[in-house]
C-alpha cells in the first residue's frame, strides 16, 4: 500500500518543497506533499535553482495551504521549520506518526548572493540526508 507524506513548514516555499522534491525522487510510489501555515506566493528561485543542481525538478510547484490536507490521513506528517517545534503547525488530521526534523530557512539567509546561495545549498543538502535517512529507516521497502 502507498505510504502518504505530508511535509510542513510556514511558507511552502523552501524546505517542505525541498524535501517533498527528493522524497518524489526517491521512490515514485509515495504519495508525498508539503504545505505551509502561511504560504508564499511562490517557491523560492533559489530552492528550485539548487535542487534542480541536484536534477530534481520543483519549478512547477506551488505553495499550498495546511488547510487543504486536513481532511486527509496521513502515514505521516512531518514538521521542518527549525528551532521551537510549536512554530511550527499542528496538524489535527488523522495522522500515524508525527515527527519533526528541524532545518535553518534558507530564505532568511543574509551576505552576499555567493553567501546566501551557498546557505541554500547547505540546507538543501541536510534536507537531502536527514530525509534518504528517514526513507531507508520507515519506507523503503514496506
Amino acid at each position: 500500500m502507498k505510504k502518504s507524506i505530508l511535509i510542513l513548514c510556514t511558507g511552502n516555499s523552501c524546505r517542505s518543497q525541498m524535501a517533498e522534491g527528493f522524497l518524489r525522487s526517491f521512490d515514485s510510489s509515495l504519495e508525498v506533499y508539503s504545505a505551509g501555515t502561511k504560504p508564499a506566493a511562490m517557491v523560492h528561485p533559489l530552492a528550485v535553482k539548487v535542487m534542480r543542481e541536484e536534477w530534481v525538478d520543483i519549478s512547477t510547484n506551488l505553495p499550498k495551504s495546511v488547510d487543504t490536507f486536513l481532511e486527509k490521513a496521513f502515514d505521516y506528517v512531518i514538521t521542518v521549520c527549525d528551532g521551537a517545534n510549536d512554530s511550527c503547525p499542528v496538524f489535527i488530521g488523522k495522522v500515524e506518526h508525527r515527527l519533526h526534523i528541524g532545518f535553518d530557512d534558507p530564505a532568511e539567509a543574509e551576505g552576499t548572493k555567493e553567501e546566501v546561495l551557498a546557505t541554500f545549498r547547505r540546507v538543501r543538502d541536510e534536507i537531502n540526508q536527514r530525509f534518504r535517512q528517514f526513507y531507508n529507516e520507515n519506507l523503503k521497502g514496506k
